[in-house]
């Protein structure tokens, strides 16, 4: 007996001791902002001075992608590498009176983290399923603070909800921000409601509060900080102090205040002495719900948003400053979501031990600015989970229905010259390699999780 222990107690040790030299990781991840709505990516109204520093610290990535238009499927493929219909994830978002979310033998970004002896904290919107078996809890976070879906839904049912839909609607809960306490939605703090409904008036500076707090807590130790901001998911509110009244500016007032907060919390890192082994992610869901107009953002120069499989819905901004990144640098080449988690454990140093087959290639060296992208081409499937299209290289084939488009996306971003009447053959050999790669995913996809 006393041999196990000092066997466990010298295991213990030495996981702690190769932990204690690895880098920590931080993953901001907003809801529903578009690839214009940073002022790095080209917004002329938005000020985001403390996010822009980020890409001048570090790396911009003007083709990033995200697996799905819509939050759920989005959120399941940026922690666990896999396209969502891989983890049987792919179907729309979850309800409060869903009984489902992501598997627990998922592996995740903070499973294996954790396992190398990283601290790990969920802070912010979860959207993978609320019921217990599925929360941050059981999926690798030691500890979780947050919404545990959209801020626009209501516990337990998704019933008696404000009138929100469309920007008219919006303006009034806008000029009423007390409306926050309206909605039903509820705050947790691990596996328990700890306020209902929740202030949604000072939730982002509450989540950037409990992350300051996490990392403070584990300076001495490598950390792992997930960190998916309710907003600006509509409805939209900030605190009384940086409130603009004038519902037009919205949008822009959220983003900005989410802007500061990423100010507080880079200070933080840099205070702490972290900056050179920390690295930050910064990037969104999906793109802009335009419906809402001045509560929704803007995808310019891409076409449309949110829910859309073009590439204002799925192609996103992105920004990672950390250690071995030159700053100020940019890339254009393919890279998504689905490619962080191979890439954090090369980072690292950890090895990639998942549930089974995952899409995502390792690209820390694209992040590091040392190599190409590994990815040469992306899947994208539509908000239910339907295959809309490919991307190989500059170009992209799009099949919705009995719609059939071509685009050279590196001469034609904005997605208004349709080339495939023009260009049969690569018509076909792009269709042929979308349903090759489909139906490799189809035959090896795992079950999502059932609450009973």
């Amino acid at each position: 007996m006393k041999r196990i222990t000092i066997l466990v107690f010298s295991t213990l040790l030495t996981i702690l001791s190769n932990a204690a030299d690895k880098p920590n990781f931080i993953i901001i991840f907003t809801d529903d902002q578009g690839y214009n709505d940073l002022s790095c990516f080209g917004s002329t109204k938005i000020k985001t001075p403390f996010i822009d520093s980020i890409a001048q610290n570090g790396r911009k990535f003007t083709s990033f992608y995200v697996a799905s238009p819509v939050c759920t499927p989005s959120r399941a493929a940026l922690l666990t590498g896999c396209y969502p219909k891989r983890i049987g994830m792919e179907k729309h978002v979850i309800f409060p009176q869903y009984n489902w979310g992501m598997h627990k033998d998922e592996v995740t970004i903070a499973d294996i983290l954790k396992t190398a002896g990283y601290a790990t904290a969920c802070v912010g919107k979860w959207h993978l399923g609320h019921r217990k078996p599925f929360l941050p809890t059981s999926q690798g976070f030691d500890s979780y603070y947050g919404i545990p879906y959209s801020n626009n839904m209501n516990h337990p049912d998704n019933k008696n909800k404000p009138k929100y839909w469309g920007a008219r609607a919006s303006d009034i809960l806008w000029r009423d921000q007390k409306s926050a306490l309206k909605w039903k939605t509820p705050l947790m703090q691990d596996e328990k409601i700890i306020e209902l409904p929740v202030d949604q008036q000072t939730v982002t500076r509450r989540y950037t509060d409990k992350s300051i707090e996490f990392i403070k807590a584990n300076k001495d130790k490598p950390f792992f900080l997930y960190l998916p901001h309710s907003m600006p998911h509509v409805p939209l509110y900030v605190p009384d102090d940086v409130l603009d009244k004038d519902p037009k500016n919205a949008y822009t007032n959220t983003i900005e205040h989410i802007d500061t907060e990423v100010g507080r919390l880079l200070q933080t890192v840099k205070d702490l002495g972290l900056k050179d082994k920390t690295y930050i992610i910064f990037t969104t869901d999906n793109g802009p719900w335009l419906i809402f107009k001045n509560h929704g953002g803007s995808a310019l120069p891409l076409k449309n948003g949110k829910g859309t499989t073009w590439e204002g819905g799925q192609r996103v901004p992105c920004v990672i400053q950390g250690p071995g990144i030159k700053a100020g640098t940019v890339s254009d080449e393919i890279f998504s979501t689905i490619d962080l988690l191979p890439s954090i454990c090369k980072l690292a140093g950890v090895e990639l031990k998942t549930r089974g087959d995952i899409d995502g290639l390792d690209a820390s060296g694209l992040i590091l600015g040392k190599s190409e992208s590994p990815r040469k081409e992306f899947l994208y499937y539509s908000s239910k989970g339907d295959l809309n299209g490919i991307r190989q290289g500059d170009f992209k084939l799009r099949k919705v229905k009995k719609s059939i488009e071509l685009y050279n996306l590196k001469e034609d971003i904005s997605e208004k010259k349709n080339l495939a009447k023009d260009m049969p053959e690569k018509v076909e050999s792009l269709t042929k390699r979308m349903l090759e790669l489909d139906s490799e995913i189809s035959k090896e996809k795992r079950p999502r999780g059932e609450f009973k």
